[in-house]
């Protein structure tokens, strides 16, 4: 078989896998181009709403960073939704790992947010492990809120 003839026959095999991706039943090179131009456009218009789906999901959800410090955490909180004791949820929290508050700004009125400075911890916590025990409490405190 030449060379010629080699690369049409990839080029059948390719189309013939681009129309069966794009579940095309295109005869003609030109249609099943078309038809996958089609298929592409319809695959981003479904990633743009997945998207925009889970926007809206990372807007309800809790936002926490932990930034480890010289000596303690710097710690940012974040929620759309309040509820009930969530500070002193958070607090009971640092307290459990033994993390000292040294400062903190809080402000609960629609949404909450938390800025506070944590001391060392008489444990060996690093932020992830913060981070974590922030969330689990917000979490539970959202789901005592709903019962």
């Amino acid at each position: 078989m030449g060379s010629k003839e080699m690369k049409k026959a990839v080029l059948q095999e390719k189309l013939e896998l681009l129309r069966t991706v794009t579940k095309s039943h295109a005869v003609n090179k030109a249609s099943i181009i078309v038809d996958a131009t089609k298929y592409i456009e319809e695959l981003k218009q479904k990633v743009e709403e997945s998207e925009q789906q889970l926007d809206e999901e990372d807007s309800k959800l809790p936002k926490v960073t932990v930034t480890s410090q010289e000596k303690g955490f710097l710690i940012n909180v974040f929620s759309q939704q309040s509820c009930p004791r969530l500070l002193v949820s958070v607090f009971e929290a640092f307290d459990d790992i033994g993390l000292e508050v040294l400062d903190a700004n809080v402000s609960c009125a629609d949404s909450f947010q938390l800025e506070a400075i944590g001391g060392e911890s008489q444990e060996s916590v690093d932020a992830q492990t913060v981070r974590q025990v922030v969330l689990q409490a917000i979490k539970k405190c959202m789901e005592t809120s709903q019962d």
